[in-house]
C-alpha cells in the first residue's frame, strides 16, 4: 500500500485482533484512553481518493494489569505505514540540530572515532546519519520507508532498506561488524513485536557496545494531556519502567537515562548487553521514583486520563465555532500525524479549519486523512492573511512561534491547543 491511498476493502474484513498484551503475554487489560475509530494518520489523501471510501480504525489505548505496558492492538501494520512514508525528518530544522547535539556528545562520551561503527535504526532521511559521516565515522541507517531512504542515500548515508528483525541485525553484523553504538529515534513506540525487535538490537550492538533509545515519556504525556501523539503507528507508550522491562526482553539492561524536551517529553534510555551493564545510575532510581509518585507504577494509576482528554477537546472546539460565528479564519499550520489524531478525535473539518499548511510537498494537493482537510503550502497563509494559525505540531512550539510572528503583522494570533489552549497575540 502506498500513502494517499484509500486502504482496499480486503482490509475490513480483517478479524480483530486477541488482546493480549505484547511484551509479557497477559491477557489483563484495562482501558486507559478511547478516541473512537480513525484512519492510519499518515495516509494522506490525493483528490481522487478523497472522493472515496476511507477505512477507520479504532484507536482505543489500554494498560496491561500486570506489566504495565500501555498498548494498541496491532490493528494495521509496520508495512502498511511505512514501506512509503510521508514524514521527512529533515524539514524541522530544530530536529536536525538535536540529532547533531546527540551525535556530538555520543562522540565525546563513548570515545567514537575512525575505527568506530554507528548504527541507527529508522534513519528515516538521514538527518542523524548525516553528521556521522561528517565526523568520518563509519555508519549504516536501517531504515523500511523506500523514498525516505532513498533521501538518505543522496545524503551520503549508507542505508540498508528493511524493518529491524533478529535476522536483520545478525546479518548487519555479519556484514559490517558489530556497532560501538546502535541509536533509534522516535521507532521504539513503532513496534508490535517489541520483543524481536529488541532481539534486533542486541544482534548488532557489540558486546560492550551501547544503544541509545529516544521515546516520549508517558508521564509527560500524561501530565500535559498530549493525547494527540496516540495513534495507529504508535503501538506501546513507556514509562522508564515498562522501558526497562522491554529492553530486558531482547538481552538488554537500562544503565542511564536522559530526561528531554522533545516531543512534548521524551526520555532517552541508555542501554548495555545485559552481561557488562552493570548497576543503573542515580537518574535511572530518580525517574522512577517520579513515575511512582505519580501513580504510573500499578494499572489503577492510570485512570482519569480520558477525562482529561475530553476538556482539551471542549476547548478547542468551543473556540473554532466561536471564531467562525464571529466570521474570522481560521487555518492550520502543518500536517503531523498527531494532528490528525487531533483533528479526527475533536471532529475538526473544512468549515472550521479552511486548511493546514506544510513544508513538506509531499503533502501539498492532498487531504488531511479522515477530516480531508487541503494541505498547502505554507506561503498560503501569508497570501491570505487569516486571523488566526493553529499550530498543529505543538511540540515544535519554540520554532514555530519564531517562524510564524509575521503572522502578528496584520493582527492575527497563533494557536496551540495542548497542553491547554493558548493564543499568543
Amino acid at each position: 500500500m502506498t500513502a494517499g491511498t484509500a486502504i482496499s476493502s480486503h482490509d475490513l474484513s480483517t478479524p480483530a485482533p486477541t488482546l493480549q498484551c505484547r511484551l509479557c503475554g497477559s491477557s489483563e487489560l484495562r482501558s486507559f484512553l478511547d478516541l473512537g475509530a480513525t484512519p492510519p494518520c499518515e495516509l494522506f489523501l490525493t483528490a481522487e481518493a478523497a472522493e472515496g471510501p476511507e477505512a477507520t480504525f479504532p484507536l482505543h489505548v489500554r494498560v496491561c494489569d500486570t506489566c504495565l505496558l500501555v498498548q494498541l492492538p496491532p490493528l494495521i501494520t509496520p508495512e502498511e505505514t511505512f514501506t512509503e512514508y510521508a514524514y521527512f525528518s529533515s524539514f524541522s530544522t530544530s530536529w536536525v540540530g538535536h540529532a547533531r547535539r546527540f551525535v556530538d556528545a555520543s562522540v565525546e562520551r563513548l570515545g567514537l572515532g575512525a575505527d568506530s561503527f554507528v548504527v541507527e535504526v529508522a534513519s528515516n532521511d538521514g538527518y542523524l546519519l548525516q553528521h556521522v559521516v561528517e565526523r568520518g565515522i563509519r555508519c549504516l541507517g536501517v531504515e523500511p520507508s523506500v523514498n525516505v531512504g532513498e533521501a538518505a542515500r543522496e545524503k551520503g548515508v549508507p542505508t540498508l532498506t528493511a524493518f529491524l528483525t533478529p535476522e536483520t541485525g545478525a546479518q548487519v553484523r555479519a556484514e559490517h561488524g558489530a556497532a560501538d553504538l546502535v541509536c533509534l529515534n522516535n521507532v521504539y513506540a513503532h513496534i508490535p513485536d517489541v520483543v524481536g525487535f529488541t532481539k534486533g538490537l542486541r544482534a548488532m550492538v557489540a558486546d560492550d557496545g551501547w544503544v541509545s533509545i529516544e521515546v516520549q515519556h508517558l508521564l509527560t504525556l500524561v501530565e500535559r494531556t498530549q493525547f494527540d501523539t496516540v495513534y495507529h503507528e504508535h503501538f506501546q507508550y513507556y514509562t522508564l519502567l515498562t522501558g526497562q522491562r522491554a529492553l530486558a526482553s531482547g538481552g538488554l539492561t537500562l544503565v542511564d537515562v536522559e530526561l528531554l524536551d522533545t516531543h512534548g517529553g521524551s526520555l532517552r534510555m541508555w542501554a548495555r548487553p545485559s552481561e557488562v551493564a552493570g548497576d543503573p545510575s542515580a537518574r535511572v532510581r530518580e525517574v522512577l521514583a517520579a513515575e511512582e509518585a505519580a501513580g504510573l507504577h500499578t494499572a489503577a494509576g492510570h485512570d482519569g486520563f480520558a477525562e482529561a482528554v475530553s476538556r482539551v477537546r471542549d476547548d478547542l472546539v468551543a473556540f473554532l465555532i466561536e471564531a467562525r460565528r464571529a466570521g474570522k479564519t481560521v487555518v492550520g499550520y502543518g500536517a503531523p500525524g498527531k494532528g490528525n489524531t487531533l483533528l479526527n478525535y475533536c471532529g475538526i473539518r473544512p468549515d472550521l479549519l479552511a486548511y493546514t499548511v506544510d513544508r513538506n510537498p509531499y503533502k501539498h494537493g492532498r487531504f488531511t486523512p479522515g477530516t480531508r482537510i487541503p494541505v498547502l503550502p505554507p506561503e498560503q497563509i501569508a497570501a491570505d492573511r487569516p486571523d488566526y494559525v493553529l499550530i498543529l505540531p505543538w511540540n515544535l512550539r519554540d520554532e514555530l512561534l519564531e517562524q510564524l510572528a509575521y503572522v502578528h503583522d496584520w493582527g492575527g494570533k497563533l494557536v496551540l491547543p495542548i497542553p491547554t489552549l493558548e493564543i499568543v497575540g
